[in-house]
């Protein structure tokens, strides 16, 4: 058959599926009235199960099954948007839980952060808080995160990624062990010191002490010192305090310019990390699930089950609401194999209807959702 019938014939039957297509969408209106009229929720799953399964008998050969139940999946998807749109429009929307203000409070607040002080977790407390802010220190990050939910402190300040070394994976988890809520970030440039006392010079150096990611964030500087030896400590601080302990001129600390001014030490080499433009992000933690009028940015986490196409149609709903998505982060599911956990951040503020019927039909659609937070 010549190519040009070929491809008039196609625009015919194109033609009748845009025709059916509006036809099946208006039914699928009456649908939506349905629902929200018997307070029915929109996605059920049985029910699409069985329509696909259907479907697929109707066609013929393994091929064209496969793509008749794709097709129909995605007729169905959009139709769910489409759903969720219309009970927005009329009003019925999910509490989402979160209260929205001007500004966070900030008036004599308190603030912990994990590590001792000259740790960059410090400095991004100082960064964001001030110095007027009363700031203390805990050993662990769950014991900051504990410290927020239980009410000893305001606020709390973990990592949550760096730009060369990735996430911060013990933080994602601690957010869902947790009912703490993101109300804010702050971005901490790396700038690491090799640090050594008053005395020394960089020449006399044999040691160097830090923490195993600063160590590696310098080892292009590292590898040019030959026959000094690197040792391993639980934070960049820790190695500075080690060296003004010892007092020992042929020590030194790869640890921040903050923690070389609070312990005295000299700066031997300046900003020896392998990459200039290295930096931390910080989430700020709150008990209460706040977010500013002029927030940007959102953070969710829910879990999907070890079946194909689960993610691909949820993340569908950012798409179809115009939702712009930032980050993405799976973890695995404690004791449940092959199940993941996904964080993902996306562009936008709980206002914002978009936002909100894109999570009213993530919230529908995947298990445990849950809002960390607006910021």
């Amino acid at each position: 058959m010549d190519l040009q019938e070929c491809r008039r014939q196609l625009d015919g039957i194109d033609q009748q599926l845009v025709e059916l297509f509006e036809k099946r969408m208006k039914i699928c209106g009456n649908v939506a009235e349905y629902k929200i009229a018997t307070g029915k929720p929109v996605f059920d799953g049985e029910r699409e199960r069985q329509k696909l399964a259907a479907v697929a008998e109707q066609a013929h050969g393994e091929y064209n099954q496969t793509a008749i139940q794709e097709l129909f999946s995605q007729l169905m998807t959009i139709s769910r948007r489409y759903q969720y749109r219309m009970m927005a429009e009329q009003g019925q929307r999910a509490n989402l839980g979160y209260e929205q203000v001007e500004k966070l409070p900030m008036d004599g607040v308190r603030v912990v952060y994990q590590g001792v002080e000259g740790a960059y977790g410090h400095a991004a407390a100082l960064q964001y808080f001030g110095e007027k802010a009363d700031i203390y220190h805990v050993p662990t990050f769950e014991e900051a995160m504990k410290d927020v939910q239980e009410g000893g402190a305001d606020y709390g300040v973990l990592p949550i990624e760096n730009s060369t070394a990735g996430a911060v994976i013990d933080n994602y988890d601690l957010q869902i062990k947790y009912s703490n809520h993101i109300v804010a970030e702050t971005f901490v440039q790396v700038r690491h010191m090799l640090l050594g006392c008053q005395e020394a010079e960089a020449e006399d150096i044999r040691t160097i002490f830090s923490h195993p990611q600063a160590l590696m964030q310098c080892s292009e500087f590292l590898n040019g010192q030959k026959g000094v030896k690197q040792i391993s400590l639980e934070n960049t601080a820790v190695a500075a305090k080690k060296v003004v302990g010892d007092q020992d001129r042929t020590q030194a600390a790869i640890a921040s310019e903050i923690a070389g001014r609070l312990y005295g030490l000299k700066v031997l080499r300046p900003e020896i990390q392998n990459n200039k433009n290295n930096t931390t992000r910080f989430i700020i933690l709150s008990r209460r699930p706040l977010y500013r009028k002029d927030a940007a940015k959102v953070s969710i986490a829910f879990e999907l089950p070890h079946r194909s196409g689960t993610l691909y149609n949820i993340l569908g709903h950012f798409i179809f609401n115009g939702v712009n998505m930032r980050m993405i982060e799976s973890r695995p599911i404690p004791g449940r194999s092959w199940e993941y956990r996904f964080f993902i951040d996306i562009e936008g503020n709980l206002a914002d209807a978009a936002i909100q019927n894109a999570l009213n039909g993530v919230a529908a659609e995947a298990q445990n959702m849950r809002i960390l937070g607006n910021y």
